[in-house]
């Protein structure tokens, strides 16, 4: 999937650190503003415990997991929608993602200089906030400008666009995102037509340090105050032990790590998958000897869109899905026996591919 998470915040948050906890890439991370200039791209893995269970049950000759798109983007200062810093560069990196992961420090530590001289996530956030925001309201500005002209002459259907505009910018102005604006199925496409930076879907991690994770500090207290009205996710995760976790190179080292450390899993796990569900994805599994694998789709893909993914030809094709809901699969412990007892369903065209489902796909071409 072209899908892809852009990962933002100030200079010297942690986003870098993060990155290269989440990926294999190693991304420059250091101790001063702009470190990263040039977004990096890293493939990630997304941990499902299903396709362990299944491959456990099966026996097959290759496990294939399913991936997500994270991209490392340069740290943003006050201006960067007039161009101060990265800031033209900046922006335009986000237009390009379909959902983003906002880092905001929530540590104190003397030796890893921030970019205002203090600690404080609510002031960072607003910091960005205000800085997509009116890069927003020039993007719609300027789409209105075109049509107001016309719309005064009495074309309807560009005065009607001009009035969501409006009320948009009013919104906006009000300094809230473009995501908590209320539309409906006339206003909801002119709005995604804009591509505005603040309607993507956020996921915000608050980096912490070692002796505040998992539970937390004032940082991180005072930041889900802030943000509880948005109703989004909001994840703790200590980058410095992520990146400890990264380095060491055996299964079971990095296992004992987070035994010591009172663990069940890296926090970066949390993160891919909260990731994975920000972009809407979801995941079938298709499960024989020779594989047992995991593929990606959009939530509310129906069967042969679903066998596209796998191949053209198979979605060109498409006669009928063979489905077995992931937990009749693990009951049961085999297709065979999922079909012994009534459990494997005939599915057409117009069935909607629910998440976790077990699916062999029959075509002709």
């Amino acid at each position: 999937m072209a899908l892809k998470c852009g990962i933002v915040g100030l200079p010297n948050v942690g986003k870098s650190t993060l990155f290269n906890a989440l990926t294999s890439a190693k991304a420059l991370a250091a101790n001063y503003p702009f470190a990263t200039k040039e977004p990096n791209v890293g493939v990630i893995t997304v941990p499902d415990p299903r396709l362990d269970k299944l491959a456990e049950l099966v026996n097959p000759q290759k496990v294939q997991p399913t991936t997500v798109d994270i991209v490392d983007i340069a740290g943003l200062i006050k201006g960067a929608s007039k161009g101060e810093g990265l800031g033209n560069q900046f922006l335009g990196n986000i237009r390009e993602t379909d959902a983003i992961i906002h880092v905001v420090r929530c540590f104190d530590d003397d030796n890893v200089v921030h970019v205002d001289g203090s600690v404080d996530p609510v002031r960072d956030k607003m910091i960005i906030d205000t800085e997509l925001i009116f890069k927003d309201i020039e993007t719609i500005e300027k789409r209105a400008d075109k049509l107001r002209r016309t719309a005064k002459s009495g074309n309807k259907e560009h005065a009607k666009t001009v009035d969501i505009y409006d009320a948009l910018l009013d919104h906006l102005n009000s300094e809230k995102p473009a995501r908590s604006f209320e539309t409906d199925d006339d206003s909801g496409p002119i709005i995604d037509d804009l591509f505005l930076l603040t309607a993507k879907p956020i996921l915000y991690v608050c980096n912490v340090d070692e002796d505040s994770f998992p539970g937390g500090n004032k940082h991180t207290e005072a930041f889900k105050a802030n943000v509880a009205a948005e109703q989004a996710e909001v994840l703790l995760v200590s980058a410095q032990i992520e990146a400890e976790i990264a380095e060491l190179d055996t299964a079971e080292d990095r296992q004992e790590f987070l035994t010591d450390m009172g663990l069940d899993e890296p926090g970066v796990n949390r993160v891919i998958r909260s990731s994975y569900i920000l972009l809407n994805l979801r995941t079938y599994f298709t499960a024989g000897e020779k594989e047992v694998r995991a593929w990606t789709i959009t939530a509310g893909t129906k069967a042969p869109g679903a066998a596209g993914v796998i191949h053209t030809d198979f979605e060109k094709g498409f006669i009928r899905a063979e489905v077995i809901h992931y937990d009749d699969y693990v009951k049961y412990g085999s297709e065979a026996s999922a079909r012994d007892n009534g459990k494997l369903n005939v599915e057409g065209k117009e069935y909607v591919v629910e998440d976790g489902d077990v699916m062999h796909f029959r075509f002709n071409v």
